[in-house]
């Protein structure tokens, strides 16, 4: 075949059968695919999409055959079948005629009319006639010119009879015939497992689309959520912006006020003072003795007037006072940012209750496996592959291994515990060490106020009030494990970046009871989301 006709057959390929296009049908995105095949893949999808380019559609389209490429492809084939070579009788002298048959021992092709002798001459009937061909010497042995009518296993060649007897002797051997069949069924086989192996890859095609869509909707409504987060925390700032802008207009009234009654007071002090000052000229001019001994008294009796303090030029509104307002306004704005995450989280809580064929025998589970406590008694129990028997430890009954899940969890009076997830291969039997590389995230709570969280080194935890309740968000496919206090509605720790690759379960471990001290349980708590029912601001 020209390197052309190799070009054309590639073009006219369907990239899911890998063949010939057969009744070819055209998506609306361009791309063709046999109709058979286009329509097997949607058959096994919810979703329409182009296996080629992945263009979705919304409906899915009516399929009808691109006559026009039909055409192509059946004037391509035709072409193709018409530039086999024809095998010709090699009896015919001046015309030759086709042959129908090959003769492997005589090692020639016949046309229907010489091929009469061996139809009907005895010693010809035993002759192995093929389909024609024309290169009959690959049919025939080169050492023996005899007939390639055996298969030898041991050498995998095919053999004539005098084979058998020399360079293959003892060998195993099968016709040609049996191998053919044989080695039919395992191309059969192989083609079965190529076409399931393709379907394969399509159906994956198909969830990666699905999934595609939903982590699009994710996003885009994760953006919708923080474009009205931050549209409300922009409300609050310039809430309480115009509130220190009227407070500080406020008292700057008040000191326009306050200096006006001052100046008032003054001017009245001077216009006392300019009198007294007049009468203290006059008298102190006088001839009058007499008359200035009588009225030196009253003239010198005290003014009614104010030790004034200095006067400075300090603001009114002090930086101190517009300080604290910040500090203020930056603790508003994180308590609601804090409050607007938590719920976010809260959307995605799940239904967690405790798995008993993971607890300690040390530990006692409530009746609804939601709380459990240090009963500091060994209890005997089935050792079961799951069961923890070396460490205070029970997990939840469902893994997960992919998207978002949140639970809480009650720790007051508890003055130890671990909270977390754990991946479902870690070693429930012996030494562990709780750190992301041994398959745990948690965080825990030891001597009544040492916080730490397990990553590697361990981090101390600065927390400014005791946790009562814990929230434990985890984003499978980013890799986050967080945790918040609830009540509190701050951040606690994240480990980031994180590569789960299989189910994560809730993790539990009340800690030793200390002799009743830590007796409190610990509780899995119903969650209440709020991001429904009431406004962030």
């Amino acid at each position: 075949m020209s390197s052309f006709s190799t070009a054309m057959s590639e073009k006219l390929q369907c990239s899911i059968c890998l063949d010939v296009f057969t009744d070819p049908v055209s998506t609306p995105c361009g791309h063709n695919f046999c109709k058979i095949c286009l329509k097997k893949c949607w058959d096994n999808s919810e979703n329409y999409s182009c296996p080629n380019c992945r263009e979705t559609f919304k409906q899915r389209p009516e399929l009808k055959i691109n006559t026009t490429l039909r055409d192509l492809v059946d004037e391509h084939k035709k072409k193709t079948e018409d530039k086999q070579p024809e095998v010709l009788c090699d009896i015919c002298e001046e015309v030759k005629l086709k042959a129908v048959k090959s003769c492997l021992v005589c090692q020639s092709s016949y046309c229907k009319t010489h091929l009469g002798r061996h139809l009907t001459v005895t010693g010809l009937q035993k002759h192995k006639l093929i389909d024609p061909v024309n290169n009959l010497q690959d049919y025939i042995c080169q050492k023996h010119e005899r007939p390639l009518e055996l298969f030898c296993r041991d050498d995998q060649t095919c053999v004539c009879l005098i084979c058998t007897v020399t360079d293959h002797k003892n060998h195993n051997f099968v016709s040609v015939k049996e191998e053919s069949e044989e080695k039919k069924i395992k191309l059969l086989k192989t083609q079965t497992d190529l076409q399931q192996k393709i379907q394969d890859r399509i159906e994956k095609i198909e969830d990666i689309n699905i999934l595609g869509e939903l982590k699009r909707r994710n996003t885009e409504k994760e953006k919708a959520a923080s474009v009205e987060i931050f549209t409300d925390l922009i409300r609050s700032i310039e809430r309480c912006q115009s509130d220190l802008m009227k407070m500080m207009e406020e008292k700057q009234k008040a000191a326009e006020k306050q200096d006006e009654d001052l100046i008032k007071d003054l001017e009245q002090e001077i216009t006392e003072l300019k009198r007294r000052n007049t009468e203290l000229e006059k008298i102190t001019n006088t001839e009058d003795h007499l008359h200035l001994i009588q009225i030196h008294s009253s003239i010198c009796r005290p003014l009614n007037i104010k030790n004034w303090p200095e006067i400075s030029m300090k603001s009114h509104v002090s930086v101190e006072e517009i300080r604290r307002s910040l500090t203020q306004l930056q603790e508003t704005l994180h308590e609601k940012l804090c409050q607007a995450v938590l719920n976010r989280m809260q959307e995605y809580a799940v239904d967690v209750t405790l798995d008993p064929n993971t607890a300690h025998p040390y530990l006692i589970l409530s009746d609804d496996n939601k709380q459990v406590i240090d009963g500091n008694v060994w209890r005997e129990l089935p050792d079961n592959p799951k069961r923890f028997t070396m460490y205070h430890i029970v997990l939840g009954n469902e893994g997960f291994s992919s998207g978002r899940f949140y639970y809480e969890v009650q720790v007051k009076g508890k003055t130890g515990w671990v909270i977390g997830v754990a991946r479902e291969s870690v070693n429930r039997k012996g030494e562990i060490t709780l750190t992301p590389d041994d398959g745990f995230w948690t965080v825990f709570l030891n001597n009544e106020n040492e916080y730490r969280a397990n990553a590697d080194p361990s981090v101390s935890l600065s927390l400014k009030v005791k946790p009562q309740k814990v929230g434990v968000f985890v984003d499978y496919e980013e890799g986050l494990v967080s945790f918040y206090d609830v009540e509190s509605r701050s951040h606690i720790y994240s480990f980031t970046d994180q590569s789960f690759n299989e189910k994560l379960y809730p993790y539990f471990n009340p800690c030793d009871n200390e002799n009743g001290i830590n007796s409190a349980p610990l509780i899995i708590t119903h969650i209440f989301c709020m991001s429904e029912t009431c406004n962030i601001i």
